[in-house]
């Protein structure tokens, strides 16, 4: 096998971003940065030196995310870590989805996710970690996000599932559960009204504990009180009840 590397889908901001700075710290002779934007990963490796590799990817296609397989069998690394944290986010009705909006969301969740693990596992080692980025939003079902929570459900359980088959092999895979998290990603302005967050955390805080969690053996994280109260809440009440909070709450912003 070749260099102990990294791959980090989603590099180029918000979370990825600080993944990209943890992990240079550990002991990576690479780190393969995705993203859809060149001119951002460019940057990305101007900043942060020569061990980032550019490799920009659209993770919806197919061909694109298939070419990530071909380097790895190309150029046979240890991979040491596996970050899935590209992502695609947006509140709204289902009747403001298109058809289009709607499969790449789910390719982009779900399908790139598991087949990026699928394609790495074999180029592990004891000790690598498999982090991917799911949500609070996967606790319980949530109108009017509901799209990217049902995608974030099946992170969480695929994550916890491969975890479990993975047990002996000194792989571990972690979902990464936030709540709002202080990146690009958010939307601040819903129907023209400003949108609080609360218990609102920096991306770097999440990546501090996801890595914490990951070299424990973690196979959920999350990263704050307030998080940890809405898993519990998600638990002890039934989920029509804990809708309607959500629902009353984000009636503010338009939602009915």
């Amino acid at each position: 096998m070749g260099n102990k590397i990294a791959i980090i889908t989603g590099a180029s901001g918000g979370i990825g971003r600080e993944f990209v700075k943890k992990l240079l710290e550990e002991e990576v002779d690479e780190i393969w940065a995705v993203a859809r934007n060149r001119e951002k990963l460019v940057a990305l490796q101007k900043e942060m030196g020569r061990k980032i590799v550019v490799i920009p990817k659209d993770l919806t296609k197919s061909k694109e995310l298939y070419s990530i397989g071909e380097m790895l069998y190309k150029e046979k690394p240890v991979v040491a870590y596996l970050v899935n944290n590209a992502g695609i986010a947006r509140m709204g009705s289902y009747k403001e989805f298109t058809v289009e909006e709607i499969e790449n969301t789910i390719n982009i969740n779900c399908s790139a996710m598991a087949v990026l693990c699928t394609m790495c596992i074999p180029y592990m080692q004891k000790g690598s970690r498999i982090l991917n980025i799911s949500s609070a939003s996967a606790f319980q079902p949530q109108p009017y996000l509901n799209l990217y929570g049902a995608t974030k459900v099946f992170e969480r359980n695929y994550s916890r599932a491969l975890n479990a088959e993975l047990k002996g092999s000194g792989i571990t895979v972690t979902a990464v559960c936030p709540g709002w998290v202080d990146t690009e990603l958010l939307m601040r302005k819903v129907n023209g009204k400003t949108v609080k967050f609360p218990g609102m955390v920096s991306a770097a805080r999440v990546v501090e504990t996801a890595l914490k969690d990951a070299k424990r053996g973690k196979d959920m994280s999350v990263c704050s009180l307030y998080v940890k109260y809405e898993h519990v809440i998600a638990k002890l009440f039934p989920q029509r009840a804990v809708m309607r909070v959500w629902i009353k709450g984000i009636r503010k912003y338009g939602f009915q």
